[in-house]
Order: structure tokens, then C-alpha cells, then sequence
């Protein structure tokens, strides 16, 4: 795996840094891990410092970083770190196969890091990225190589974020205004920005295919070249960090909520999916299926990930604003029930031959890719171990079939369910779902508690 991302453009190596450095080219070094947001968080370190120390031995990092909210608050409640244990530090491991430049900031490196204990030095169970590597390898010991891609949406708007955080989101117009899905006229005004993405990206190791208009107004999507999972997600969260810190720097933002407005189109987070034995694709096969052919770990695979949707419903939308894209004839799924290359469908199945794969389309942009791949990967790999066999497929719009079971409708909802499911702790193990379950249970009481615009405009005057 090192050798494929080493030769992936922007891709460095430790020798790669060092000569850059010795020519000035890079003289800081991005030190990051993701939250539980899927935020980077981290540490700007002195190029040579890292060469010379970070890289062996790590960095170390407030372990309250794991049991904050938005707003940076140390959240009480948690086991893992609490004011009790006076907060100490997580030891951050490099992780080099991930070191690359920042090509969208100036004379700038970035490395992905693990998360382990200060004094175990095990990886930190409750850490995103080791949720993902237990899934990874629990599909490892089965056969299998695991392969993704996220199709990432975002509204780009031609204010700052410091416009938009004094103003409200009401008041300031996408830089698109109408709908401008596949319009190349709408995309060439955007071109200064995402012409500017594309070229960053694919300087710092994240390969782009494309971008175009989507659905709504000033609405885009960027296409991340799909690879082996670990990779992916890593990729996804350099992504968003490009996207939102070059933005910053152009005087504009660029938003991943999954619902900005009632009357525009949710944001979402397509996942693409496929498993792989011995170089092959282990869902091409001779079994037919509805309109397929396909392997018996295709099948079960796909009903295993249907299956425990409503138990990990919360990795996949994790916020309160989550679940307002989930609203029919949207694009956005409601209904959970597969289909052969059909966009109402939450499971749409795509590709022929070793291009067949199963796309998601539940997650929002708002997503942690590392949460929602893990939650992916354990659905899928349970349905192969218990040869779940998915339900029939559908033909026609699926919004229009009220029989079919509805995904969940909040996220006080999706979160009693993930808290009560004995898969979910199967899956990542009881001190995980505990952890994840306080932070979800604390992220709606924030909603609960807090005066909503829609409230005093409301409610003021008239009641």
C-alpha cells in the first residue's frame, strides 16, 4: 500500500520531505487527526523538527479533543477523558504513508496520524481512524481487499465564512441561481474556484475525475478517484480541508451541511463500495440476482448493509440537520429498498463486470467518511458472515412506495436505536458505542435547548 500512494502525484516520502526542505520548497509540516466531526485537528510543526524527531516518535495531543462538541466545550459524561482525570495527553503516530504536500498552502506538508495511548501505546478504540482500520482488517482476515469512493456535495457562496457568520445564511445568495445540474455555463463562473480545487487536489495526492453543477442552486460536486478504503477516507477528510481552506483564502465558503435551506437540495455523500479477493473483484459471479449477475458475498454483502442501516443510521447522519435532507423527490434517499442503476433508491447498484459495486446514497456531506465507511464495512461483512439475504429489488420510484421502511426521522431517533442494537456493539465493542452514543445523545440536547430562528420569527410578534 505504501509503494501505490508513493506514486500517486504529491504523494512524499520521508527522503522526498527532506530534499524539499533543503530547498526551501517546505519548511512547515501539518501534524492531523480527525474528531469525531470528521475536523482536522492538530499541529503546524517546523519542517525540520518533524523530519528530524516527529516522524520516528510522534506527537501528543489533549485527549479532551475526543469528548468535545462544535464549539470546542469539554463535554462531561465521558469515560475516556474527563475533568476527573485532569485531561491528558493521546500520543499521535504518524502515519507516512499519508504524508503529502498541501499544495493549496504555501510551502506546506500534511501527514494523517493514529491515535494511540500515551501509555499503552495501543491505538485509541474510540479514535475514527481506528474504528475504520478494525473494520479494514476484520475484512483483511476474511479474504478480502476493500475499495471505496464518497462523491462529496458542497454549496460554494461568494461571501466569506466571516460574512456568513455575521450575517444570516438567509441573507447571503449561493454563487449560482438556478438550478444548474450538468450546466456547463454555471460551472464556468464557478471555474475560478474549482478550477483551482481540482489543480490543489491533484497536487497533494487526491487524484480528481471531475467536477460539475448539481442539483441546486450553487450547489457542486467534486469526484475523488476511488481507492483502497483506508485511503479513501483519508483522502475525503484532505478533501474538505482543501475545499474549506482555499475557499477561506479567496474571500468565499464552501458549505458540507446536509440541508442548508427547506426549498434547496440536501448535500450528500455517496458511497461507492466493492470487495476484492486475489486482484479480482469478489462481486462479479454467475448467480443471477433481479437484474444482475453477481457472486454469493455480493448478495449477502448487500443485505447485511441494508439490514443494519437503522443501527448505524447515526454514522451515516450524524447531526441534527442530517436528517432534514431526507425529504422525497429530493434525490436524497428515504426509503430503504436497492436498485439497479436507479437514483431514488438508497442501495443503487452500478457497474458491470470488475466495475460492479454498490453505491450508498443515505450518508450526508456532513458525514465522518472513517464512521460511516467502518459502519459500511461491519453491515456488510456481518451479511456475508450470516448470509443475510437483501430484499427484492425494486423497479420504479421508490419515493412512491410507502410500504417499504422509511429510514429514521431524527437523530433522537437514530440514536436510540445505535444505543440499543447488539450489533452495533458486536461490531465496535461496548465502550465505543457508549462513547458514541453520549456524544450523539449531547449533540441533540445542544439542538434542544437552543432558540431557533425559525422560532422567534415564528413566535415573537404573533404569539
Amino acid at each position: 500500500m505504501a509503494d501505490a500512494r508513493a506514486d500517486v502525484r504529491g504523494m512524499l516520502t520521508l527522503e522526498a520531505l527532506r530534499k524539499s526542505i533543503s530547498t526551501g520548497e517546505i519548511d512547515t509540516v501539518v501534524v492531523a487527526f480527525t474528531d469525531h466531526y470528521g475536523r482536522l485537528m492538530g499541529k503546524r510543526y517546523d519542517a525540520e523538527m518533524f523530519a528530524e524527531s516527529i516522524a520516528r516518535d510522534g506527537a501528543h495531543g489533549c485527549n479532551y479533543l475526543l469528548t468535545t462538541d462544535m464549539e470546542m466545550d469539554p463535554v462531561r459524561g465521558y469515560r475516556f477523558a474527563n475533568w476527573e482525570l485532569g485531561y491528558g495527553d493521546f500520543h499521535l503516530v504518524p502515519d507516512m504513508n499519508t504524508l503529502r504536500a498541501a499544495a493549496w498552502l504555501p510551502r506546506s506538508a500534511l501527514v494523517l496520524c493514529d491515535v494511540h495511548d500515551e501509555k499503552s501505546h495501543a491505538p485509541v478504540a474510540i479514535a475514527p481512524r481506528s474504528m475504520l482500520r478494525r473494520q479494514v482488517d476484520a475484512a483483511r482476515a476474511l479474504g478480502f481487499d476493500t475499495f471505496a469512493a464518497s462523491e462529496l456535495e458542497h454549496y460554494l457562496f461568494r461571501a466569506s465564512y466571516a460574512d456568513v457568520s455575521r450575517a444570516a445564511l438567509r441573507e447571503i445568495a449561493p454563487a449560482g441561481w438556478y438550478l444548474e445540474d450538468y450546466h456547463l455555463m454555471q460551472g464556468a463562473r464557478t471555474e475560478d474556484f474549482h478550477g483551482a480545487a481540482r489543480r490543489h487536489l491533484k497536487d497533494s495526492g487526491v487524484p480528481v475525475e471531475n467536477s460539475k453543477g448539481e442539483w441546486g442552486r450553487g450547489q457542486h460536486e467534486v469526484n475523488v478517484r476511488y481507492a483502497d478504503t483506508l485511503t479513501m477516507a483519508d483522502r475525503h477528510v484532505v478533501f474538505k480541508q482543501c475545499m474549506k481552506e482555499l475557499a477561506d483564502s479567496m474571500g468565499l465558503a464552501v458549505t458540507f451541511m446536509a440541508k442548508i435551506a427547506s426549498d434547496q437540495a440536501g448535500s450528500g455523500c455517496h458511497i461507492h463500495f466493492s470487495l476484492w479477493r486475489d486482484g479480482r473483484n469478489a462481486f462479479v459471479g454467475e448467480n443471477a440476482f433481479g437484474p444482475i449477475r453477481c457472486s454469493n458475498e455480493f448478495r449477502w454483502f448487500l443485505g447485511g448493509w441494508i439490514a443494519r442501516v437503522p443501527d448505524v443510521m447515526v454514522f451515516y447522519a450524524p447531526t441534527v440537520n442530517s436528517y432534514k435532507r431526507y425529504v422525497d423527490l429530493s434525490w436524497a434517499p428515504t426509503r430503504l429498498a436497492w436498485s439497479r442503476d436507479n437514483r431514488t433508491a438508497g442501495f443503487r447498484v452500478v457497474g458491470d463486470g470488475e466495475g460492479l459495486r454498490i453505491e450508498c446514497r443515505l450518508p450526508g456531506a456532513d458525514c465522518n467518511p472513517y464512521l460511516a465507511f467502518a459502519a459500511s464495512l461491519a453491515s456488510g461483512l456481518e451479511g456475508i458472515a450470516s448470509h443475510t439475504e437483501p430484499p427484492e429489488h425494486f423497479s420504479g420510484d421508490i419515493y412512491a412506495a410507502q410500504d417499504l421502511p422509511r429510514v429514521p426521522h431524527t437523530l433522537a431517533e437514530a440514536t436510540e436505536r445505535f444505543g440499543r442494537s447488539e450489533f452495533a456493539r458486536r461490531a465496535f465493542g461496548d465502550d465505543v458505542v457508549e462513547h458514541y452514543l453520549h456524544f450523539f445523545q449531547s449533540e441533540q440536547r445542544a439542538y434542544d435547548m437552543a432558540v431557533t430562528d425559525w422560532e422567534i420569527k415564528r413566535y415573537f410578534e404573533r404569539i
